[in-house]
């Protein structure tokens, strides 16, 4: 039996794995934050379509953003009580018999699979039978296309693909030597039956692949002890309870107190999401959403997008050339900057539209032969119009997936989490696009404490992540400005029809630097 130490007063580290960077949080039960520490990684994107990492990095990352976090709680004298683990989704690494690596972590973003996807879906029939079993669409970022491309890709590879892999597995067995998958991890693979709670063997039969591959399936509060060599590694107890927890995209509701009817979260950080909780697994007539296990009676339908600051890391690097050497060296933000040099532009950038889709995109279009671009450019505009542009291209993107998620029901409290909301100029800008009042929470970093959530609810001192509703207080609200909204409506109204109009020349520029490559 686990010891989940003193419950009165637990202290719980919640590790949010990210696609680019790893978060260590440790939390009390009223979502106090008592210290924390992050560390980066790269996402490594040499060709058009790629985009994979190495887990041993991210794993290390991992490690010391816990440890470091655990020093500070020691030199405060302050009992750990457990770790729980947020990982991001669609994750996919084969491994041989002896459970080593055969590549490099093929992640949410890679889209090599995308000629794959165009064959499925040339079968509505098949496709929508895969959609309402799964609640995913088929789309390049799930596992289950990654699984058909390297079959049709790298047959030696696949051929010696004994075991199948996510980030969330591969922490979780270095952490405690158990392979196991979490429901929300595997509910986000394309591989796993929403409605029988099991991996589908109807579908594993199709990629060619047994269900003795793939890790079992366990609660997202399932726990396990410490090993005594990641303790020593850690400095903290061995035996010390590791609840696998879900997702990050289905644990920032948690995180923000998202948790009621009504209830949706609003993310931008390197991808972007909006969310909703919902009892039972959920479908859209127009397979423009997903739904996913949160836990064993709670699931969260919603779309997310690929492109969020990951282009304004772009616009920073490529388009900004902003050293951030010599920033530090003024004491100055580069995105800050960025931010003042966009807030000198009105709303709609006096005409210039970015289409966001620079690697490609997933909901609500689930289309991965997308490409970026900027409409409307002319002699009057600069780089802090393309600032703006960008910043209300990406809000543009999520107001798609809004749609689509009003079909389920009536909004009542839009809650936002994510590196965007230190920007209060980006805050501005998606309650102006969205035409709805945006809360800011007290607490923005949801998956960190929404995984910590979880450790209280496996140690039993909290009852459900309903209890985090009164937990979250609001820091501020923003209200959308009528003119600006009206701008935005006019804008969006040319954004939606230059997806429609562009949809053979997106398939043809794709298919151009595809082959360059080649």
């Amino acid at each position: 039996m686990l010891n989940f130490g003193n419950m009165h007063n637990s202290v719980w580290i919640g590790v949010d794995i990210g696609t680019t960077g790893v978060r260590a949080i440790a939390y009390q039960k009223n979502g106090v934050n008592l210290c924390d520490s992050n560390e980066f990684y790269p996402l490594e994107t040499p060709y058009p379509d790629w985009a994979e990492q190495n887990p041993e990095i991210i794993y290390k990352a991992t490690e010391k953003v816990i440890r470091d976090t655990a020093n500070t709680l020691i030199y405060k004298g302050i009992p750990v009580s457990g770790i729980a683990i947020s990982t991001v989704m669609h994750s996919f690494a084969p491994a041989n018999e002896k459970r080593e690596l055969l590549s490099n972590m093929i992640t949410w973003a890679d889209s090599r699979s995308v000629e794959i996807v165009n064959e499925l879906k040339k079968d509505i029939k098949l496709t929508r039978n895969f959609y309402e079993k799964t609640c995913c669409p088929v789309h390049a970022c799930y596992p289950f296309l990654k699984i058909l491309w390297l079959k049709k890709t790298f047959p030696d590879v696949f051929s010696k693909m004994k075991y199948i892999y996510s980030l969330k597995d591969y922490v979780f067995e270095k952490l405690t030597n158990k392979w196991v998958i979490d429901k929300s991890s595997a509910s986000a693979s394309g591989l796993y039956n929403a409605h029988k709670m099991d991996w589908d063997e109807d579908i594993l039969s199709f990629a060619d692949i047994r269900k003795e591959q793939l890790p079992p399936v366990v609660s997202t509060t399932y726990s396990q002890k410490l090993t005594p060599d990641a303790a020593q590694r850690l400095n903290l107890p061995k035996g010390l309870p590791v609840v696998i927890g879900a997702t990050d995209g289905v644990l920032v509701n948690v995180g923000i107190g998202a948790v009621k009817p009504g209830q949706l979260s609003a993310t931008i950080g390197t991808s972007g999401a909006i969310r909703m909780l919902t009892k039972n697994p959920k479908v859209d007539k127009k397979n423009r959403t997903w739904c996913y296990n949160l836990t064993d009676d709670m699931w969260v339908a919603g779309g997310a997008i690929n492109n969020g600051g990951i282009i304004m890391r772009w616009m920073r690097d490529k388009i900004c050339h902003y050293n951030s050497r010599r920033l530090d060296d003024i004491d100055i933000d580069p995105y800050d900057l960025m931010t003042l040099k966009a807030s000198k532009i009105p709303a709609g950038a006096e005409g210039l539209l970015l289409l966001p889709f620079f690697t490609g995109e997933r909901a609500p279009y689930w289309n991965s032969e997308l490409r970026g671009m900027f409409f409307g450019l002319s002699l009057n505009h600069s780089r802090s119009h393309m600032i703006r542009a960008a910043m209300e291209g990406i809000c543009f993107s999520l107001n798609c997936v809004l749609t689509a998620l009003k079909d389920f029901g009536k909004i009542e409290d839009i809650r936002v989490s994510g590196s965007f909301t230190k920007s209060t100029l980006w805050l501005q800008i998606i309650s102006d696009i969205f035409g709805e009042n945006i809360t800011l929470p007290q607490n923005s970093e949801g998956a960190a404490f929404g995984a910590a959530v979880l450790g209280f609810i496996a140690s039993g001192e909290m009852n459900s992540i309903s209890d985090t509703a009164n937990l979250i207080q609001s820091k501020k609200i923003y209200y959308p400005q009528k003119e600006n909204f009206l701008t935005y409506k006019e804008l969006f109204d040319i954004y939606n029809n230059l997806y429609q109009k562009l949809q053979p020349e997106f398939t043809r520029i794709t298919t151009y630097q595809n082959q360059m490559y080649k």
